[in-house]
Parts: C-alpha cells; structure tokens; sequence
C-alpha cells in the first residue's frame, strides 16, 4: 500500500489539507477541546469549535497555534495525528511526505517545532515553504518570471506582504495582526462602549455579516446577546457596521502600513510591475468586506481579491506538490 504527498495549510484558525491528485480534503478549525483534569483529548476540529466559550471549567477549547506558529506543541501534535488519520493517506508500511506552509519572519526554532510536530504525527519527510509564495501559486500567478507580482496573505493569525519575481520573494514583511485581532476588536469595543460581553462566536458572527473595513461602504445592523457588566444579567443591543469600521480602524491601518514598507523597499522596476497588476489579497481576512477598497485608495494601486481566498494556500501547496522532488534544494531547517 503506498502513501500520497500532502499539504498543509497549518493555520491559527483553520487547518486545510491538499491531498496531491484529489484536492482540498479537509478544512477544519484548528482547535482541540481538552478536559485538563484528566489530560484527555474529547475533540478536534469542528467538533471542538462547538464547544468554544460553552464548556465546563475543567473542558477547555484550546487554539495550539498563535500568529502562525505553535503555541502549544503537544496539542499540536494530537490535532495534526487526528487530522491525518481522518484522511485516511497512510500506507500500510510507508508515511506521507509533507508540504507545510509557515509565516515569513518564523525563527528556527519555531520552524524546528512545526517539523517536529509532523513528523510525529505521522509524516516521513517534512518540507516548509514561506506562505505567502504559496499564496501566489495558489491565486494563479505565475511567479517564475522576471516580474513583480505583490501578494498580501491575510490569515487568522498572521499577515504576511510580499513581492515575489524570479520564483521567489524579494522583500517581505509578517504582522502578528489579522483575522483573529479583528475578532477581539470587536469583543472590546462592544465591551467598552456597551458595558456588554460577547463571546468569540459572536463577535466573529457580527464580522462576517455586518463588519466592513471601507468607511461608508457597509450600512447593515444585527442585534446581538451578551451579558450586561453591570447588572450581570442577559441583554439585547443593536449594532451598526460604521462601529465596526470605528473598532477595526486601528488594526487595519497597521496592515495597510506593513504593505507601505514593502512597497518602499521594492526595486522599482518590481514598482512598475505591481502598478500595472495590481495587488493579490489571500487568506481569510481577504473576505472582510471593504478590506480591498481601502487598501487600493490607500496604497494607489489596483487590489484584487483572489478567487476563493481561503483556499489559496492549501490550493498552492498541491501544485508544489507536482514538484515535490524539485523542492529537495529548498527544503528549510
């Protein structure tokens, strides 16, 4: 029985994995319920994201990667064991070989954590590459020429901006800021403005359905339930998308400021390359309504949401994985 190559898109929110020849096989939040009393695994994944802000005390939702990186390694390991073993692509003698994509600015050692992690779960040769070059190949763009091609990757975790020619990047530039942070702007903001407290899951609700990032570009309302500070009891507010741009501002301002350093530092032949394309926006955070909007009238160049952002990781790692044998010169650590 032999085994397939696999990627994997390890994200902070969610985990996708690529199966070569079959597709996108799994997409499941990256979260492990545990009862800490006993140290035992109850769910993973989908399930365990149920349980998020409605468990016991001793059951706890555990998110093991924080900004892109592996925040608790032996939940990481059980999470990623889980997920391969769903996937049913071990052989009976032979393991899986392993695409695995990371933020730019990780440190060694965290690299050495991410290898670790896969290969006790189960891989038998692991390979990392620099997320946002895989983005790229993700969203069809053909990065192997000599010209610039600029990719802003916004995940949950992570934001990674980069300029890529020649197959590879030429400057880059990773913020610990993205989907997740809009969440707990969110939280904050109706915690400091209503004296209401709203969980992860609502928060996360009231940016998909009403949040916008463009300053008049949204103009919807959603009642939420949360609990009041005061009285400690349940209570209904209405909320309106311009107060989400009002809790977003800040953050957003911070990635539109990390894809200004990139530009600053690109070659300006690369300069002229992007003004004529346009800029790339993948990951999550690329669905946050208005994101697009405000970063071209920001940046003064064309930006273009990906087809299927979320999958455009997962969906490059399978067209490396054509290759994987190339990929023996630029395997990391």
């Amino acid at each position: 029985m032999f085994s397939r190559d696999i990627g994997i898109d390890l994200g902070t929110a969610n985990v996708l994995i690529h199966i070569k020849g079959k597709g996108i096989v799994l997409n499941e939040p990256a979260v492990v319920a545990m009862d800490r009393r006993q140290g035992k695994v109850l769910a993973v994944g989908e399930e365990a994201y149920r349980m998020v802000g409605r468990t016991p005390g001793n059951i706890e939702a555990i998110r093991p990667l924080k900004d892109g990186v592996i925040a608790d390694f032996d939940v990481t390991e059980t999470m990623l064991r889980h997920f391969i073993n769903k996937i049913n692509v071990r052989g009976f003698m032979s393991k899986p070989r392993m695409l695995i994509c990371c933020p730019t600015n990780i440190t060694k050692v965290e690299q050495k954590a991410i290898k670790e992690a896969a290969i006790k779960s189960g891989g038998k040769k692991v390979y990392l590459e620099e997320e946002p070059k895989v983005a790229a190949i993700g969203a069809g763009l053909d990065i192997s020429q000599p010209s610039g091609n600029m990719i802003i990757d916004i995940g949950g975790g992570t934001t990674d901006v980069a300029v890529l020619s020649m197959g590879d990047i030429v400057t880059a530039e990773s913020i610990k800021l993205a989907g997740d942070t809009f969440t707990q702007d969110i939280l904050q903001f109706i915690k400091r403005k209503y004296k209401l407290l709203i969980g992860e899951r609502t928060a996360e609700d009231i940016k998909i359905n009403i949040g916008t990032v463009y300053p008049g570009s949204r103009n919807e309302s959603m009642n939420i339930r949360g609990r009041d500070m005061v009285s400690g009891l349940p209570r209904t507010i209405t909320i309106e998308s311009k107060e989400i741009e009002e809790a977003l501002r800040e953050s957003v301002s911070m990635i539109v400021q990390a894809a200004k350093t990139v530009l600053e530092r690109t070659p300006p032949e690369l300069s002229a390359d992007i003004i004529d394309r346009g800029i790339i926006l993948t990951g999550g955070g690329a669905l946050m309504h208005g994101i697009d909007e405000l970063l071209a009238s920001e940046l003064k160049v064309p930006v273009f949401v990906a087809d299927e952002p979320m999958n455009c990781v997962a969906k490059g790692t399978g067209i490396m994985l054509q290759d994987i044998d190339k990929l023996n010169n630029v395997k990391i650590g």
